[in-house]
């Protein structure tokens, strides 16, 4: 009997302790669930960074860092347009080729001006997604966003509705409003070399330039000024779409 006793026992025990193992192991899986977040562009945008540096030979690798040693070297991020300066006003054809002027957008609230190098480009494809999934917000803080790219509208088009763009995507063929916020720089030959040849960069751009913007980012208030700017000589980072967010709404506070 007392044996029967001590089998008894311990199948209880064995029992709880499984039971309690179980429990663990659920609540580990739940303690992972809820510490899982969504993704951030920065994160999305430095995945991309690591897989190309597992992929690119040294020598491709070699030529893009040159490129970006370039554009920091050529004093662009100091005479861009900053905060403070009063943003020059433009008129450019949107992907239906429709007028659609900055002073117009500035009478409805702050503009978010955001220039992307193309359709072609896998870091602005990943910025222009985030920024559609922003939207909402910056709208309800009763802003605007415009972006901006050196490629034709037949091409812009193209990109507005792969993302299903929700905002208006401009064409600013030859960089000429791009220019005048001081946001061109030129491809060294080598980076330009690449561009063309897998990309075919002339012929999205519609000339033989060879000059891309920044991917820089501006908020301009309704006065006209630049209260905001994001710039960077390395196109592969950009202004995270909730920080944009967070400063509209800081904005509306004062």
């Amino acid at each position: 009997m007392k044996q029967t006793t001590i089998i008894i026992l311990g199948v209880l025990l064995s029992a709880l302790y499984s039971c309690n193992s179980k429990s663990g192991k659920k609540s580990s899986t739940i303690e992972k669930a809820t510490k899982s977040e969504v993704p951030t562009q920065s994160q999305e945008l430095e995945q991309r960074k690591e897989n190309f540096t597992k992929k690119a030979d040294s020598n491709t690798k070699e030529i893009y860092k040159e490129g970006i040693d370039a554009v920091k070297a050529s004093g662009i991020l100091e005479s861009a347009k900053n905060v403070g300066d009063i943003a020059p006003n433009f008129t450019l054809k949107n992907a239906l080729k429709k007028n659609t002027s900055l002073s117009d957008y500035l009478k409805k609230g702050p503009v978010v001006l955001v220039w992307y190098r193309g359709g072609w480009c896998p870091y602005c494809n990943i910025n222009l997604r985030y920024l559609q999934q922003e939207l909402p917000n910056i709208k309800a803080l009763g802003a605007n966003l415009l972006a901006l790219t050196p490629e034709r509208p037949d091409e812009s088009i193209s990109t507005s509705e792969k993302h299903h763009l929700d905002f208006q995507v401009l064409s600013d063929v030859g960089n000429k409003v791009a220019k005048e916020y001081g946001v061109v720089f030129k491809l060294t030959d080598e980076v330009a070399k690449i561009y063309n040849e897998k990309i075919g960069l002339n012929e999205h751009n519609g000339d033989t330039s060879n000059e891309l913007p920044l991917a820089a980012t501006y908020i301009i208030d309704t006065n006209g000024k630049i209260v905001y700017a994001f710039l960077d000589a390395d196109y592969r980072n950009r202004a995270e779409p909730k920080d944009i967010t967070a400063f509209l709404r800081k904005l509306g506070e004062r």
